[in-house]
């Protein structure tokens, strides 16, 4: 069992890791944040919130890993 730090901040760290890797994955495909918005059925707050690692919905990450591509394991670490 592993035993986790006595305060939150890793979780803040962990949630603005994951978002500098979707931001980077959507640069990397040349992909604007209106595209991905469009194509992921989400509205502007929801992707500013999770590029910058604020608290996030699975089904969200979901719906961004399917629209990158890529497996949201990927994205998580």
């Amino acid at each position: 069992m592993h035993v986790l730090p006595d305060d939150d901040d890793w979780l803040a760290d962990e949630r603005r890791a994951i978002g500098d890797r979707i931001r980077a994955e959507r640069e990397r495909q040349n992909l604007t944040q209106e595209r991905l918005i469009l194509a992921a059925g989400i509205d502007r707050v929801t992707l500013w919130r999770v590029e910058t690692g604020e608290e996030s919905k699975v089904s969200t990450l979901l719906r961004i890993a399917r629209v990158l591509g890529v497996q949201l394991r990927d994205l998580v670490g």
